[in-house]
């Protein structure tokens, strides 16, 4: 049963060739759903069937997320915004998957959330704080004064759901894909705000 939903872009020209290579066995990776840029939605596996959208990857602890999520890919290369009707028919989707598998905002996670350092998607452009404003994803929590310091931050990282064994500077990029993707430079008490699970 289904306890997680990751958010991936296709990072392909279109969304027919994201559908040839989801759909092409020997490419050996799939999804559930495909959200086009004009809101179109294709699913693609049963939900109660483990699709290969997330691959190696880790979340509170828990590895093999393939066989306890909904993949949902978006129609995007990565290097644009995510139009406003493939947003809505996300947000549509989001809401019907959440209720019928009882899964919490905790639980939509972006791929690079589960594979930091080997994954960026849904990246830096995609608008999590709209998704959080409706329950949709976990809202970042205001900063708060503390010490600052790699092994601080790792704690922090870790009771958010940040469990992947990786270097420091590869879990803050990972983290601020998600919590801050405005945010250069070094370590700061900013980088602390993450939701815990």
């Amino acid at each position: 049963m289904p306890s997680l939903i990751v958010l991936h872009y296709t990072a392909m020209q279109s969304a027919d060739a994201a559908v040839d290579r989801l759909c092409d066995p020997q490419a050996e990776v799939s999804s559930h759903y495909l959200i086009a840029c004009d809101g179109h939605c294709l699913q693609l596996v049963p939900e109660d069937k483990r699709a290969w959208h997330a691959g190696a990857g880790q979340w509170a602890g828990q590895q093999d997320i393939n066989s306890r999520s909904i993949g949902i890919e978006l129609d995007n290369r990565g290097s644009h915004p995510f139009p406003e009707p493939q947003m809505v028919a996300l947000e549509t989707l989001l809401r019907d998957l959440m209720t019928r598998w009882d899964i919490s905002p905790a639980g939509v996670l972006g791929h690079s959330d589960i594979a930091p350092g080997r994954k960026q998607d849904p990246g830096p452009r995609f608008d999590w704080a709209r998704l959080a404003r409706q329950g949709l994803a976990a809202a970042t929590p205001s900063p708060q004064e503390g010490p600052v310091s790699d092994a601080a931050f790792r704690r922090a990282a870790r009771a958010a759901g940040y469990t992947a064994d990786v270097p420091v500077e590869t879990l803050l990029a990972a983290t601020r894909l998600r919590h801050g993707p405005w945010r250069q430079g070094p370590l700061c008490a900013a980088d602390f705000a993450l939701p815990p699970i």
